[in-house]
């Protein structure tokens, strides 16, 4: 990774953020189901991840059995949010399906709090109501004729994404605490994680090994853009940032997606679920409000 991003982890942050609000517009287009998207998104990536954690072992030595094993169990996590997020993007469309994934800013700062011992802000536990409001919207119950197939059901995947994502953020963190090397443990996450949704995609009975040429080619470039480019970018950002600033990061990606989807996948959610979308902005920008100058002090640092 180029030092001039490995020096401006918020603009790294920033950058894989962009780069991963693909995502989901990407599988839709694949028209594949949850876990066959989640099957080949990773395992597509593991070849060029694999040559990047390599040329780290040649230059600093192998890394720690603890961080791997870390790494190991962010893959769990992120086989659980890949498949999770799917179906939710099957049930209510790619842009509100992210983001309620991205409810995990608020989830990442309690968590970081019970594990990690790094208290949350007074704005960050404000955020939580304003969100579960917006997530209420969202979920159509209060009006007929909501966007998605079942939004209610949607909405259940989504918190389902937004706890294992919470989860995946703050293990990778943990076990990427070697800074001169983002890959290697991107490498044991994603393989982790493609391994493992493939027993999940036998038992629900959906994956498919063999989709078409041009489903394939949408999830190569899933892969290269977003499991590869995007979180290598989001990795340099992990142990260099506080785990509430980088989940606030983040939620750069939810804003283009929702735009995203609507511009290239005609996605057009109720007014009602609109306003949702808005409550949850609102709660993540609550979040952020309180660390906008640290957030300066990094931006000038760099």
């Amino acid at each position: 990774m180029p030092r001039r991003l490995h020096d401006r982890p918020v603009l790294a942050a920033l950058a894989g953020a962009l780069a991963i609000s693909f995502s989901g517009i990407l599988f839709r287009v694949a028209h594949v189901s949850p876990s066959t998207g989640a099957v080949f998104r990773c395992l597509y990536a593991v070849p060029p991840l694999w040559v990047l954690a390599r040329l780290e072992d040649r230059r600093y030595g192998p890394r720690p059995l603890k961080q791997r094993a870390l790494a190991w169990l962010a893959g769990l996590f992120f086989a659980v949010d890949l498949i999770a997020w799917h179906q939710g993007i099957e049930e209510v469309g790619a842009g509100l399906a992210t983001v309620l994934g991205n409810l995990q800013v608020v989830l990442v700062g309690l968590l970081a709090w019970l594990f990690l011992r790094e208290r949350p802000s007074g704005r960050a536990l404000a955020a939580i109501p304003v969100a579960l409001v917006g997530v209420v919207l969202i979920s159509g119950a209060f009006e007929h004729g909501a966007y998605g197939r079942n939004p209610g059901l949607g909405v259940a995947f989504g918190i389902l994404t937004a706890v294992s994502y919470a989860g995946f953020l703050l293990v990778l963190r943990q076990g990427n605490r070697d800074q001169r090397r983002p890959a290697g443990p991107l490498f044991d996450a994603t393989l982790v994680a493609g391994l493992t949704c493939i027993p999940i995609g036998l038992v629900i009975g959906n994956l498919d090994w063999t989709p078409g040429w041009k489903a394939q080619g949408y999830l190569l470039l899933l892969a290269l853009s977003s499991q590869v480019l995007g979180w290598l970018l989001i990795s340099i950002t992990l142990p260099r940032l506080p785990a509430a600033l980088t989940s606030v990061l983040l939620t750069f990606q939810p804003v283009l997606s929702v735009l995203f989807a609507w511009a290239i996948l005609s996605e057009s959610p109720s007014a009602l679920q609109l306003g949702g979308v808005a409550l949850i902005v609102c709660g993540l920008l609550i979040v952020s409000a309180g660390r906008r100058r640290k957030v300066g002090r990094l931006v000038t640092a760099s």
